[in-house]
């Protein structure tokens, strides 16, 4: 399953708290690179995101409560609104092949195949998954997004549980 993971309130700091935790709870935890972006749909600090992959037995519905628990421990209301600042953000781009809405959560995301800060770094942890409904690999997706429209710049991001 892979999952895209931003924030842009202490994002530096937000992030590897995130990892920290996600990392225990998925220990075979796969991380792209960081990237910084502008925010998307609201005035607001750059974000910094990247992409994480794992295995799990879990149902998408415990996964997503780990996410949820993890978001609430980085300082994330679940009441907090949309289109605004986030201290941590983590959604669920694709579990296996499950296409529909579950949980709440629409699979594949769709803003998948139109953000450059889901797209690109997924790509770099997953080149050869088959996206399920476009049904062309998410390398194949990336080499023809046009980047120039979404810039994005790599950031480096501290070892999880080492002082941000």
């Amino acid at each position: 399953m892979y999952v895209s993971a931003g924030s842009n309130v202490s994002p530096v700091e937000s992030l590897v708290k995130a990892l920290g935790a996600l990392s225990r709870v998925f220990p075979d935890l796969v991380v792209s690179s960081a990237y910084a972006n502008g925010a998307v749909g609201f005035r607001g600090a750059d974000f910094i995101n990247l992409a994480l992959g794992f295995h799990t037995e879990l149902s998408l519905a415990a996964v997503l409560g780990e996410l949820h628990a993890i978001e609430v421990l980085c300082g994330r209301g679940r009441t907090d609104e949309k289109w605004a600042p986030r201290r941590m953000d983590l959604d669920v781009l694709l579990f296996g092949d499950l296409v529909g809405e579950f949980q709440g959560a629409k699979l594949p995301r769709p803003d998948l195949v139109r953000r450059a800060y889901m797209l690109g770094p997924l790509a770099e942890i997953a080149p050869a998954v088959v996206h399920p409904t476009v049904e062309r690999t998410i390398a194949e997706l990336w080499a023809g997004f046009d980047r120039a429209a979404h810039p994005m710049r790599v950031v480096s991001l501290p070892a999880a549980g080492s002082p941000a």
